[in-house]
């Protein structure tokens, strides 16, 4: 498979390691301001920064290329994607999160939110960490897992570094080169319980994303991981 890179910081990096592993060949790196050149690739996968992933995204699907995007902090333009994947009869997956761990926790986050759901004495907060190098907080998986939450429980929203009524609290910590480690906290004035995933490299998010980019290939319509993973 031919693959078109765009970012090329250490994600880029990683995921150029591993997919030449896996026998793909990288046929383009594009990083801020170069040209939209695909040269034939089969797939794009765009691990960039969030002023650009629009731009990239946008390109990929103009060219007829699919695309797999694992940059955050630029959702209030999701539905537009959508919209030009749709229109251009594209292929595209976003995800906040590619690693297969990350996905897996996301659905037990739900399970157990739907579980404590009507157990008022119980209240939920979250916790992420991640590098300093890191330019949006909260970052997009915590976003995920707060949705999941959300969706299953009486808080209204979410609020970041904050303590407010009817809102779950993310407490988000920048520090050292932590991959990511993000924890669900319910906690009532006799026990708590607690989940957590923890990263231990970025290979989880590169090979996922790869993983996603094999599953796109030759398909069209919008995706998720959970099709890519069949969950």
């Amino acid at each position: 498979m031919k693959i078109a890179l765009l970012g090329y910081g250490r994600m880029g990096k990683t995921i150029e390691k591993l997919a030449t592993e896996r026998g793909h060949s990288i046929v383009k790196t594009i990083d801020q301001g170069d040209d939209y050149e695909f040269n034939s690739a089969d797939v794009a996968i765009d691990f960039s920064v969030p002023d650009a992933a629009v731009a990239n995204i946008s390109a990929c699907l103009n060219a007829g290329v699919p695309v797999v995007s694992g940059t955050t902090g630029w959702l209030e333009r999701y539905d537009d994607m959508v919209s030009l994947c749709e229109n251009k009869k594209g292929a595209f997956i976003y995800a906040s999160n590619f690693s297969v761990g990350v996905n897996i926790f996301f659905e037990l986050n739900k399970q157990l939110a739907k579980m404590m759901q009507n157990l008022q004495e119980y209240d939920v907060s979250m916790t992420e960490v991640h590098h300093i190098h890191k330019l949006d907080a909260p970052s997009g998986t915590a976003i995920t897992l707060a949705e999941g939450i959300v969706d299953h429980s009486e808080k209204k929203d979410w609020i970041l570094d904050e303590k407010q009524e009817g809102k779950l609290t993310i407490k988000a910590i920048r520090e050292g080169e932590v991959p990511g480690t993000h924890s669900i906290n319910y906690q009532s004035a006799v026990d708590e319980i607690t989940i957590e995933h923890k990263a231990h490299s970025r290979n989880g998010f590169a090979l996922g994303a790869i993983i996603a980019a094999e599953w796109l290939k030759d398909k069209t319509g919008v995706y998720g991981m959970k099709d890519v993973l069949g969950l």
